[in-house]
C-alpha cells in the first residue's frame, strides 16, 4: 500500500497546482510518498491522484463547530489521580469554576472522570457517572453553550452524560473497550473521537513496539473508522486522534508528531492531544525560574502549534488561555484567521 503525506505550507505564495488542505487556508504542492520497505520520496502532489480527494475536501462542521479554523478542546479531569491535574478539580465547585474559566478561551470542554494515565486502574461506572454528570448538568443549567465532550470508554457513562447535555464522545479506546458504546453513539447521532492506543492504561507503556509507528497508527485508525461506519456512525461525525503517549515511546511520539499530516488521508478531522505529556519534560527538561501553571506548559504550547502547522483541526489542551494566545499569534504571522 502507498501512503501520501501532504507537506503542509501556509501563506499566499502558492505555486500553480497547489492543493488546499482540507479546504482550509493551509496548502500543499508536494507530498511524501510512503511505502513499507521503501525510503520516503517527495513528489508533486498530482502524483497522489485519487488520494487528493480526501486530502483536499473541506471537513464538515463537528459538534456544531466550523473547522475552517483550529479549535481548542479544554481538558477538565474530575478525578483524584489524573497524571497532570489529578485532584485539582475533583471537588465539584472547583471543577465548575475551572470549566467556566476555560470557556472564555476554549471551543469545546472535554470532561472526564476516569484517569487513563499509564498504570491507572479502571473506575466503576457508577463512580465515573457521579464524578462527571453533575458537572455537565450544572454547566448546562448555568447557561454554558459550548459543546461538551464526555471523555469515556463506557456506554453507560456516555449515555448519562449525553442525557445531561454533553454533545460528543471522546473515546481513548476507539470503541474497543465497551461493545455498547458504538451502537449508542450511532443511535444518538453523536460525534465521536476515535483515539489510537496500544494495550490498556495498566499495560500500555510496557515495551510498546511497532513495525512503522506512523503507518501502523494510520492503518489501525482506518480500521476503527470503518468499524464505526459499519455501526451506523457517519464519517462526518468521526474524528481521529493518534494517541500521543498511549502505548508509545518518546521516539514513537516524535515520529507521529513529525508525520501528523498523513492522517488527513483518512478524510476525518484530526485531534491532537499532547498536552503536558511526560515526554515534554523528558526532552525539554526543567526550565529555571518561575513558570505559572504546569512546568510542561511551554512545551505543550509548542506541540499544539506544531500540530496546527500540519493542519490538525482540534487540539486538546490543559492550558487553554495560553494556547489561545499562541494560536492567535501563529495565525497572524502565517496568514490564517486570528
Amino acid at each position: 500500500m502507498i501512503y501520501w503525506r501532504p507537506l503542509v505550507q501556509s501563506g499566499d505564495a502558492r505555486p500553480k497546482g497547489a492543493v488546499p488542505l482540507c479546504g482550509g487556508p493551509l496548502w500543499f504542492a508536494d507530498v511524501e510518498r510512503l511505502e513499507r520497505g521503501h525510503r520516503p520520496e517527495v513528489v508533486p502532489a498530482a502524483e497522489a491522484g485519487p488520494a487528493l480527494v480526501a486530502l483536499a475536501a473541506p471537513r464538515p462542521d463537528f459538534a456544531g463547530l466550523s473547522l475552517a479554523t483550529p479549535r481548542l478542546m479544554g481538558i477538565l479531569n474530575v478525578t483524584p489521580d489524573s497524571f497532570s491535574d489529578g485532584g485539582q478539580f475533583f471537588d465539584r465547585e472547583a471543577a465548575l469554576a475551572q470549566a467556566r474559566a476555560m470557556a472564555e478561551a476554549a471551543d469545546i470542554l472535554d470532561i472526564g472522570g476516569e484517569s487513563t494515565r499509564p498504570g491507572a486502574a479502571p473506575v466503576e461506572v457508577a463512580e465515573e457517572i457521579a464524578r462527571t454528570v453533575p458537572v455537565i448538568a450544572a454547566l448546562r443549567a448555568g447557561g454554558l453553550a459550548l459543546p461538551i465532550s464526555i471523555d469515556t470508554r463506557k456506554a453507560a457513562v456516555a449515555e448519562a452524560a449525553l442525557n445531561a447535555g454533553a454533545d460528543l464522545v471522546n473515546d481513548v479506546a476507539a470503541l474497543t473497550h465497551d461493545a455498547g458504546l458504538g451502537p449508542l453513539v450511532a443511535a444518538r447521532g453523536a460525534p465521536v473521537v476515535l483515539m489510537h492506543h496500544q494495550g490498556t492504561p495498566e499495560t500500555m507503556q510496557v515495551d510498546p513496539r511497532y513495525d512503522d509507528v506512523l503507518l501502523d497508527v494510520y492503518d489501525w485508525l482506518a480500521e476503527r473508522v470503518a468499524a464505526a461506519e459499519a455501526l451506523g456512525i457517519a464519517r462526518d461525525r468521526i474524528a481521529v486522534d493518534p494517541g500521543i503517549g498511549f502505548g508509545k515511546t518518546v521516539a514513537h511520539n516524535l515520529a507521529l508528531l513529525r508525520g501528523l499530516s498523513l492522517l488527513h488521508g483518512l478524510g476525518c478531522p484530526v485531534l491532537l492531544g499532547a498536552s503536558r505529556k511526560k515526554f515534554i519534560g523528558t526532552i525539554g527538561g526543567t526550565i529555571g525560574g518561575a513558570i505559572s501553571g504546569s512546568p510542561r506548559m511551554p512545551g505543550s504550547v509548542a506541540l499544539a502549534l506544531a500540530g496546527v502547522a500540519q493542519g490538525v483541526q482540534m487540539v486538546r489542551v490543559h492550558d487553554v488561555a495560553e494556547t489561545r494566545q499562541a494560536l492567535r499569534l501563529w495565525q497572524a504571522v502565517n496568514g490564517g484567521e486570528g
